[in-house]
């Protein structure tokens, strides 16, 4: 009927190393931590709702604690008020740990070209995926969130060079953009 059929099989092993089972896991668990301050978290919480279903990666646990989680979101605008907030949750965290980027403004500054908004987190925390958009639909940012999963997968345990490096992976929009349906007259023509 289901597994119990397949395991009634007495002469079935399974071969693999322990590195590779702890990544499964970690892979398959992926709490996020939501850092969002604008318009972009709107597009995290649509991730999470059941018309994307977040849960089918192990990844619909959104933890309100740093100490609980191991990804980082960065979704909006970040002030240079809310900076030492920003790096101090990052501090906490427990090891390893990853970061998305999300959205313009959270990796670029976005529209706020001004002194009072950071023009870009990478400068200030490690950023291991950039997911672009201004807000970024929610398909990219699972798409981000599946390649964080990949890098989880080929890391080592601990990292082979030490400290881990962040990757800065940028992610390409997967949906075509298209014109406008009727283009806009002014005026009798």
């Amino acid at each position: 009927m289901g597994i119990e059929a397949a395991l009634a099989n007495n002469d079935m092993f399974l071969c693999t190393t322990l590195q590779k089972a702890v990544n499964w896991g970690r892979r398959c668990s992926v709490w996020p931590m939501p850092f969002a301050t604008a318009c972009c978290g709107i597009e995290l919480m649509a991730t999470a709702s059941s018309r994307y279903d977040l849960a089918r990666f192990g990844a619909e646990v959104m933890r309100f604690s740093p100490r609980q989680a191991d990804l980082m979101l960065v979704a909006g605008r970040v002030s240079v008020k809310m900076l030492p907030v920003l790096q101090r949750i990052y501090q906490q965290m427990a090891e390893p740990k990853w970061v998305i980027s999300m959205g313009a403004c959270a990796s670029t500054g976005g529209v706020f070209d001004t002194y009072a908004v950071v023009q870009g987190i990478d400068q200030f925390i490690p950023v291991d995926v950039y997911v672009p958009g201004c807000p970024p639909r929610p398909e990219t940012l699972m798409e981000g969130i599946m390649a964080i999963q990949r890098i989880i997968d080929e890391d080592g345990l601990p990292p082979s060079s030490g400290k881990r490096q962040p990757l800065q992976i940028a992610i390409q929009p997967t949906h075509d953009v298209k014109t406008q349906p009727v283009p806009l007259t002014v005026g009798r023509s």
